[in-house]
């Protein structure tokens, strides 16, 4: 409150989020609407004037499986132990899909709504969080045309323990959820990051198991290898939708992949609540 020139006397109102954590997810669940609005304007925009629509959702994926099963098995003659090679690099291309697609979109989630930022308040970790459930919808379309090629032209029935891959999803989308948090909260300070995330991606990548089996990696170097955190998942996916007819699961690097995300999301997400209050100031 102060007075101008004039005598009259002005009020300067602040609307923050309260301190406390218990208010902070009180306003998530008074938001949730928003939540759901953002995510879903997300989809329409994504594929709106396109022609294909959301079947790019499953040609990007079924392009790169293609690419990869011609680059692996055909000329650097890798072997899936017996499984549909396709099959082998589909199952590692979906999840490795949708933790870039969620990486990428979430980072630059800030900054794309920055008019939404700079105007009212609302918890600003619904913005990127809303980035990564569009992503894991596209993930559900593309899965679905997956277990089609699966039946269709492999004449591969799924087993049973296709249901397992339900936890590997979950550590995808929570490692997910952390990174995208960190990385769109970086990327409202420093602009770099919009140039950096691209780079990452790419070279996550090659460094991930999308292309070929994660056994290929020598056994003292495993456990390091594990520290990517999509490394555990991928191994996870092929595991319950290929059974052992790939490569028996090796739980300490999935172990190793758990901890990792998890530490990721708590890291991801405090970082995010430390910088927020000052994201309508500097974006």
């Amino acid at each position: 409150m102060g007075a101008d020139g004039n005598g009259e006397i002005k009020y300067t109102l602040h609307i923050s989020p309260g301190k406390a954590e218990i208010n902070y997810f009180k306003d998530l669940w008074r938001y949730r609407e928003l939540f759901l609005f953002l995510a879903w304007r997300d989809v329409l925009v994504r594929y709106k004037q396109t022609v294909i629509g959301v079947l790019w959702s499953v040609l990007r994926p079924l392009i790169t499986m293609i690419i990869f099963t011609i680059v692996f098995s055909k000329l650097a003659n890798l072997s899936s132990n017996g499984a549909p090679y396709g099959i082998m690099v589909f199952a590692g291309t979906l999840p490795w899909q949708f933790f870039s697609n969620s990486l990428s979109d979430s980072g630059n989630s800030l900054i794309a709504n920055s008019h939404l930022i700079s105007k009212v308040y609302f918890p600003r970790v619904i913005i990127p969080a809303s980035s990564v459930i569009v992503s894991l919808i596209d993930f559900l379309i593309a899965f679905l045309i997956m277990l089609v090629i699966m039946v269709l032209w492999y004449s591969f029935i799924p087993p049973a323990s296709i249901v397992l891959m339900l936890p590997f999803l979950a550590l995808a989308f929570f490692s997910s959820l952390g990174l995208g948090f960190l990385v769109s909260a970086l990327t409202v300070k420093y602009r770099d990051f919009r140039y950096i995330v691209p780079f990452i991606v790419q070279f996550g990548l090659y460094i991930s198991p999308v292309g070929f089996m994660s056994s290929i990696v020598p056994e003292k170097w495993r456990l390091l290898y594990s520290l990517n955190p999509i490394v555990g998942v991928i191994d996870g996916f092929r595991w319950a939708i290929l059974g052992d007819v790939s490569q028996p699961l090796w739980w300490p690097g999935v172990a190793v992949s758990a901890v990792v995300s998890t530490l990721l999301f708590v890291i991801g997400f405090g970082y995010f609540r430390n910088t927020e209050k000052a994201f309508a100031d500097v974006i």
